[in-house]
């Protein structure tokens, strides 16, 4: 499919999500929103894609921010919208049974931020930048960023950082868990290959169940334990495990079809 704010391309399994406005440092507006969902449906429709990394065009950026001209003179009402658009769109990212990867190239500010806390994990350039500076603005995150970077880093380091408008650096956020790794620029994209490599060769419903348990943590809603037991017991009638546990009594490799 063509977009116009984003670049895509699959390959081995692994499909990259590029944000593509370098003239704006790829800020994300609704048009950048509304290619991320079309995005995500290709994801969970086409049984090819394996596993997602998700990057920003250029070596300035991944995502710098919001777009600020396209929402500055909103209403309450507008920007209430606004806030529960966002959200939810990050959470169909976070909550994609696929495993999604952020590679962050640069600057990752206020919604940037926002949309790598939403990845299920991140890899950082040695050139990356975060923060959420907008109280610099008079706002507050409004893509959920107030929650999600509490759960990574920590209530203390999150209100330090939400409050003062602080920007961090890679290693600062590989120190404080916000992370996983730090590569020189030029390796960012084939680390998170490599990673996702290994992923890939796993059995995809045992995935996503991992996925669905440890997101059920922060879900007041869920008993993160139930959910547990429940897709230990449903991993029980696929294919997938009837062949991981032959294929260790085997002493062989699995292979693995999704089913």
């Amino acid at each position: 499919m063509a977009y116009q704010t984003l670049l895509t391309s699959l390959e081995a399994g692994i499909f990259t999500i590029t944000i593509n406005r370098p003239d704006k440092l790829n800020a994300l507006n609704m048009a950048v929103f509304a290619e991320l969902n079309l995005a995500f449906d290709e994801v969970n429709t086409n049984e090819s894609i394996k596993s997602v990394i998700i990057t920003g065009t250029g070596e300035k950026a991944f995502v710098a921010g919001a777009d600020i001209s396209e929402f500055s003179k909103f209403s309450k009402q507008e920007a209430m919208k606004l806030s529960a658009d966002g959200q939810a769109t990050f959470f169909r990212i976070e909550n994609c049974p696929k495993p999604v990867v952020a590679a962050v190239n640069g600057f990752a500010l206020g919604g940037g931020c926002e949309l790598a806390m939403s990845c299920h994990f991140r890899i950082a350039s040695a050139n990356a930048k975060f923060g959420q500076p907008e109280v610099n603005l008079g706002l507050i995150p409004g893509y959920g960023g107030t929650q999600r970077l509490v759960q990574l880093i920590g209530k203390g380091r999150a209100m330090e950082l939400l409050m003062s408008a602080g920007m961090i650096d890679a290693s600062t956020a590989l120190q404080y868990g916000l992370v996983n790794y730090v590569v020189p620029a030029e390796e960012l994209l084939a680390k998170a290959i490599s990673i996702l490599t290994v992923i890939n060769s796993k059995a995809p419903l045992a995935i996503a169940a991992c996925i669905e348990s440890a997101n059920a943590v922060f879900d007041e809603t869920k008993n993160g334990y139930q959910v547990e037991v429940d897709a230990f017991g449903n991993s029980f009638d696929t294919a997938d495990m009837k062949e991981g546990t032959t294929a260790f009594l085997e002493k062989r490799k699995a292979v693995f079809t999704g089913k």
